[in-house]
């Protein structure tokens, strides 16, 4: 007679049995060890597949987050939000030669992390605009009268009152620095302008300004603030997220004896402009030097700073070499060259009794000009005439006594000392004359190939200036490329070439050289790195509630996670203890049903119960 047993999760007393007739007894032992399999082969794979769910949700949500960081710093076009009580403002005015101009800045509140850096981007205005105004003349024009200086100024400090809300005015720091126009002056006309500017500008307007927020910056200061400024849009000073970002080990400045560290590769720069040419760059490495001279020298070369908002964080100290160099831009150097020709020929002409370049029919053959152009040198009241051969090669070997190197080790352009730069883990951006030499006519702007500028800035020069004037006349070079351009490329472009490859001594074979005019289209000044070293201590004055803040914004952004995993560990001991509960009741059963098969096997053979229970 088949029996069907149903057995509850309940008390062992609550069990019961029913025994119809022909039925088969479905549910044996194989059949419960299939279903106990299959439940904890259920529970394991939604166990497993809740683990794989949550981490594909979170990894996606971190790539996320960089590709939005990456995003913001490439589409950073949207207007400021001037209504948002969290974005903190500041205003530097770079006080140049020629001009003075403001630049406002914007920021969202610090998350209070001390590893962070401020998030700094340029403030832009209704129709999407960057803050920005420019006026002329120079600051050092007012030398004479720096009385008049807070009236010159005022019209950019208008402007960016009315772009910052007046409720963030007392908040907003303000920087006058002053540039190349300031340096040249004496301390005390220097003295009497900022003077001014610091009498009569808090009066006038309640920008945050105390007395160190003017001044006037060396030409060290300004490279480091370029370099800082190129490498945040970049990106360098954020964390290593992904394996394959170049990386470079560190001695941090003021703790060699201290084990080296990882960090993102930052990015040198190379700055040529009309009159000087500038190079800065990290230098991961503590160096060591020829002589004490040169240690010396190296003092007044090297910054070392750290951009944290913490003093006691080295994450952020930096190394940098910094070195601007007089008279080695474009124009300058090509105003040498013609001062070295025209010296150089008339004392030949006295000594060989010839008329090299007096008249046009005898001219000056000039390698470094294009074939066949016609040009003029004019020094006290003489001219001297010139005809270009458009030979690049000579044009080169011409040049070259023009970089003043020595035979000195980890020297540079005029005998300067160069820490080593480790070519083949190394990244640099050239910008202005870089750029303008590799693009404007070349048409070779962004990778650098010295292979390829090299022939063809030799084709350029050995090409006709008729030929040339043709297609300057149809548009086939950069539309801000003109007639100055053209006739003296060939010039510069073996002048940049013989300053990046011999004077800053980089191998012709380096290929981490990009030439560009912005980057990720946009101009980078060195006001941005102005701002961002000058601010970096704000946030201490809350980053202890910050730090709370974002401690407890982790555990929600995470408790999900561990929640999940403690429930669904919870969740498979409950099941297994209940499991082991009803296989022990099971057994219990079984032998409660055993013994009362033989009691009635007993009482059928007519002995009493007692004595079944005692045989047992």
């Amino acid at each position: 007679m088949g029996r069907i047993c149903i057995s509850c999760l309940l008390p062992a007393s609550w069990h019961f049995s029913i025994s119809p007739v022909g039925c088969l007894r479905i549910l044996n032992t194989n059949l419960r060890q299939i279903i106990v399999i299959s439940i904890l082969a259920v529970t394991v794979s939604l166990l497993y597949f809740s683990v794989v769910i949550i981490r594909n949700k979170y990894g996606r949500l971190s790539r996320d987050k960089k590709f939005q960081r990456y995003l913001a710093r490439v589409t950073d076009i949207e207007a400021t939000d001037t209504n948002n009580p969290n974005v903190n403002y500041g205003i530097v005015v770079d006080c140049g030669s020629s001009g003075s101009r403001i630049f406002v800045y914007c920021w969202p509140r610090h998350n209070g992390n001390p590893h962070d850096l401020l998030d700094i981007r340029q403030m832009r205005d209704k129709n999407r605009k960057p803050v920005v105004m420019k006026i002329k003349p120079g600051i050092s024009e007012f030398a004479t009268f720096p009385e008049k200086v807070s009236d010159y100024i005022s019209p950019l400090l208008h402007f960016a009152a009315e772009h910052v809300p007046r409720a963030k005015h007392k908040e907003t720091p303000l920087y006058i620095l002053c540039t190349a126009g300031m340096r040249i002056l004496p301390e005390s006309q220097q003295k009497a302008i900022l003077e001014d500017l610091l009498t009569d500008i808090p009066v006038h307007f309640d920008f945050l300004f105390s007395d160190s927020h003017a001044e006037v910056i060396s030409g060290k200061q300004e490279g480091v603030y370029a370099w800082i400024g190129i490498n945040f849009v970049l990106g360098r000073f954020e964390h290593i997220e992904d394996d394959d970002e170049a990386v470079v080990e560190v001695n941090i400045p003021g703790s060699e004896s201290s084990e080296a560290i990882l960090r993102k590769r930052t990015a040198g720069i190379l700055d040529m402009g009309g009159v000087s040419t500038q190079i800065a760059y990290e230098v991961p490495k503590t160096v060591s030097f020829a002589s004490s001279q040169q240690e010396e020298i190296a003092k007044n070369l090297l910054a070392e700073f750290n951009l944290g908002c913490d003093v006691h964080q080295t994450e952020h100290v930096y190394r940098v070499y910094v070195a601007t160099f007089l008279g080695f831009g474009g124009n300058a150097a090509r105003q040498r060259y013609e001062d070295r020709i025209f010296a150089n020929t008339l004392q030949k002409n006295r000594l060989l009794g010839k008329q090299t370049g007096l008249t046009p029919d005898t001219p000056y053959l000039d390698p470094c000009l294009p074939l066949d152009i016609k040009d003029e040198i004019q020094q006290n009241g003489q001219t001297m005439y010139l005809r270009g051969t458009g030979d690049f090669g000579l044009c080169r070997e011409t040049i070259q006594p023009f970089m003043n190197k020595t035979n000195e080790t980890q020297t540079s352009l005029n005998g300067i000392y160069q820490p080593p730069i480790h070519f083949q883990n190394s990244e640099f951006y050239g910008f202005s004359e870089f750029y303008y030499c590799t693009e404007d006519v070349l048409r070779m702007g962004g990778d650098y190939n010295a292979a390829k500028f090299t022939k063809a800035a030799k084709d350029y020069c050995a090409t006709k200036w008729s030929i040339l004037r043709e297609r300057f006349d149809r548009g086939l070079y950069a539309s801000h490329a003109d007639l100055h351009r053209l006739k003296y490329q060939c010039f510069k472009s073996a002048w940049m070439f013989e300053v990046f490859h011999r004077g800053f001594s980089f191998p012709v074979n380096y290929k981490n050289l990009k030439t560009a005019l912005q980057v990720y289209d946009k101009e980078v000044q060195w006001t941005l790195g102005a701002i961002l070293y000058r601010t970096r201590f704000l946030p201490l004055r809350d980053i202890q509630q910050e730090i709370f803040r974002a401690s407890h914004a982790h555990w929600r952004g995470f408790s999900f996670v561990y929640n999940h995993y403690l429930f669904s560990g919870c969740f498979l001991v409950v099941l297994l203890s209940i499991l082991l509960y009803l296989l022990r009741l099971q057994r219990i059963h079984r032998r409660m049903l055993r013994n009362g098969s033989v009691a009635t096997l007993w009482m059928e053979e007519g002995l009493p119960a007692q004595k079944m229970a005692g045989t047992l």
